[in-house]
């Protein structure tokens, strides 16, 4: 989706950021503090930031705390878990919504196709029940070892196929089963229900807050955000993202050591402060 940079001005903006890639370096919480600070800004301003990201919410939160934000919300496992963030609850947060997927047709399958197949599945706010272990940065949050049968006694939010040749050998047959399964890497793949993704949970939430459609944007850098990048009223990618994500979004941004996010923000404030500068102040942006 696309629109112009007048439509923008003086409206209240429903920014949606990815994590890993766009704000902080894949699987850390280091916040660049110009990143921050930006953020701390378009808040300020009275819009609503909200993130986006396949990371577990476990592994989601601590950046919305490194961020600041409070009273918004957090899009976890792409899509399949939304959680509003508030200080005052005991944890920081309230799980809105979490849809959840049979594990055992996902898992027999993935074991016929590639036997020594990695699996986590993951238990929302606590980490993930796995195969065998996986490194601390791979996953986020606690790790407990169980047999096959274990992973598949719950259903869960979100499945995880690990091994060299995942993508070509399970993609498309995982996908037969009637899941989304989204490649993070030739040999990593995330399985959450069918018929979610970013997107489809942002919608819900922009729709809640009364935020209209064209006063929505994206910043990202994965092959998991083409369906937000197509949702959005005006999507950004980073410049480090694959040519995929760069052609499908509306602009592309400067990558995350050169704080292509933050930059994206402070453009989308100088609209708001001077109307009918849109175009220009677009153009430190990229597009």
């Amino acid at each position: 989706m696309n629109t112009t940079a007048e439509n923008l001005t003086a409206a209240r903006l429903l920014i949606a950021l990815d994590i890993d890639g766009t704000l902080v370096p894949d699987g850390t919480t280091d916040v660049p503090d110009v990143t921050r600070q930006a953020v701390a800004d378009v808040v300020a301003a009275g819009h609503v930031v909200v993130l986006a990201t396949g990371r577990s919410l476990v592994g989601a939160v601590p950046v919305a705390e490194a961020l600041g934000l409070n009273g918004s919300y957090v899009v976890a496992s792409n899509g399949a878990v939304t959680a509003r963030l508030d200080r005052t609850w005991p944890c920081g947060y309230r799980v809105e919504s979490c849809q959840t997927l049979d594990v055992a047709p996902v898992l027999h399958l993935a074991r016929r196709l590639c036997p020594a197949v990695r699996v986590a599945v993951e238990e929302v706010g606590w980490g993930y029940h796995v195969s065998e272990l996986f490194d601390p940065g791979e996953v986020n949050g606690r790790q407990i070892v169980v047999p096959d049968d274990d992973l598949t006694a719950e259903p869960a939010p979100r499945v995880i196929l690990s091994a060299p040749n995942a993508t070509a050998v399970l993609l498309e047959p995982v996908r037969s089963l009637g899941v989304t399964v989204n490649p993070a890497s030739p040999s990593w793949l995330d399985v959450t229900p069918v018929g979610l993704s970013k997107a489809s949970a942002l919608d819900a939430i922009r729709q809640r807050l009364a935020v209209a459609p064209e006063h929505t944007v994206f910043v990202g850098d994965g092959i998991n955000d083409l369906e937000a990048m197509a949702w959005a009223a005006r999507s950004f990618a980073m410049g480090h993202a694959p040519m995929l994500v760069q052609d499908t979004a509306d602009h592309v941004t400067g990558t995350l050591a050169e704080h292509g996010a933050a930059t994206v923000l402070r453009n989308l404030l100088a609209e708001q402060t001077r109307p009918g500068a849109g175009a220009q102040a677009m153009a430190g942006a990229g597009s």
